[in-house]
């Protein structure tokens, strides 16, 4: 409690804070959040461009790939519940099972 007032007394002191801007470690880890935000931006862009071109091309083929996606989910999801080990019948404990 007295160490969170402490802190809190700490940063909110204006000379403090630009003390600690000034501060070499404080300055590059702000270049590399800079940096890191900058990438992640340009990697959104070019993920938006490369999409909107799937969408732009043949007619219907995003449309294609969608819908083949979901039909081969859905095979997968089938064949999996269908080969997963069964119990036996009276292993499994409802919620009226007595303990």
């Amino acid at each position: 409690m007295v160490f969170r007032r402490l802190l809190a007394a700490l940063l909110h002191s204006p000379q403090l804070v630009e003390r600690l801007s000034e501060s070499r470690p404080i300055r590059r880890a702000a270049q590399l959040t800079a940096f890191a935000l900058l990438q992640l931006q340009l990697r959104g862009q070019d993920a938006a461009r490369r999409v909107r071109g799937l969408a732009a091309g043949p007619a219907g083929s995003l449309g294609r790939r969608a819908a083949r996606f979901k039909d081969t989910f859905n095979q997968e999801l089938r064949r999996g519940l269908r080969d997963r080990p069964r119990s036996p019948p009276g292993s499994q404990r409802g919620p009226g099972a007595d303990p």
